[in-house]
């Protein structure tokens, strides 16, 4: 084969795999729904279950199914059959997953789960399957073909498995009004997980580090401030000891500009009245968010009662893994 060769048989591949994923929105209707309403109220876990490719497509839709709102595992039907099916009880769900219906393994287990009671979500390509008739609700992942050559390896069968699992979990996700909190819950590490669960009080410089002059302060005065605390910028506070308003590197140029003189004027005359702020409460991602849209590269922190309690920059944020 030549280079042209190979990509003509990946855009093949990849064609045949989006008509598969294609033909499955057409079949959702009843018995989709009639799938989540059993999901949705299952009171123990989603036990899934298939061997081979569809064991491996399995086990990550138990996985999808976990990380947003649905507790689920996998069980591998081969040791299920000699012991693990202990891991099953009445009030869970099963779904399994076999392209033809007919794989020994799983069909060998449905005897003892009918008589646990416990209700069975077949994906298969055929209802008249030995795992079709035996489930109380099928979902058809079948495929007018396999994207490999042959027609052998499992291919655009895996595909329409997966996606129907994902399909499954996100219609889950969104009926139970799971939240970006919940999910970092069960994403504590990497990451994911800082960017969900950082708040700025994590981050956050605060007592002595903190940038802050008083409004009566020169300019002069600001950037001795600002140069010690090394973050660009300082708060002004008024008599109350609130935020006035923020004294930046970019403001110092402009003023620089205007040939102001630093040492006499105050600083409260060029400063940035009001500013953006943030609570100590928010999340880190957040800010950030915030800070991007307005093209800030810090921020300051305030309480309730529009005091100072913290600040932070961008470089803060990048060493926190939240950029």
């Amino acid at each position: 084969m030549n280079n042209s060769s190979y990509i003509a048989s990946a855009k093949r591949v990849i064609d045949i795999e989006i008509q598969a994923i294609s033909a499955l929105t057409e079949r959702l209707d009843a018995t989709f729904e009639a799938a989540c309403a059993m999901l949705a109220s299952c009171t123990g876990k989603v036990v899934v279950s298939g061997m081979g490719k569809s064991g491996h497509v399995g086990r990550k839709i138990a996985a999808t199914l976990a990380s947003t709102g649905t507790p689920a595992f996998f069980m591998h039907p081969g040791e299920a059959n000699h012991g693990d099916l202990g891991m099953l009880s009445e009030s869970d769900v099963l779904l399994a997953i076999s392209n033809s219906g007919e794989t020994g393994e799983l069909v060998n287990l449905l005897p003892v789960v009918k008589r646990l009671n416990v209700p069975v979500i077949a994906m298969t390509n055929s209802a008249h399957s030995s795992l079709g008739q035996h489930a109380d609700v099928v979902l058809d992942i079948s495929v007018e073909k396999e994207a490999c050559s042959l027609g052998l390896a499992p291919t655009s069968s895996t595909t329409a498995t997966l996606v129907m699992g994902d399909a499954l979990a996100i219609a889950l996700l969104d009926a139970k009004g799971f939240t970006s909190d919940d999910f970092a819950l069960s994403h504590p590490g990497g990451s994911l997980g800082r960017k969900l669960l950082l708040k700025v009080r994590d981050i956050m410089m605060t007592g002595n580090e903190l940038p802050l002059v008083s409004s009566s302060a020169t300019i002069s005065e600001a950037l001795l401030e600002i140069s010690s605390k090394g973050l660009g910028m300082t708060g002004i506070t008024d008599k109350d000891n609130k935020l006035a308003g923020i004294f930046t590197d970019g403001d110092l140029r402009r003023i620089l500009d205007a040939k102001t003189d630093i040492h006499s004027t105050p600083v409260a005359q060029v400063m940035t009245r009001g500013g953006k702020t943030t609570r100590a409460e928010t999340l880190a991602v957040e800010a950030l968010n915030l800070m991007e849209e307005f093209k800030i590269n810090a921020l300051m922190v305030v309480d309730e009662n529009r005091q100072p309690v913290g600040a932070f920059n961008m470089h803060m944020l990048l060493k926190a893994g939240v950029l």
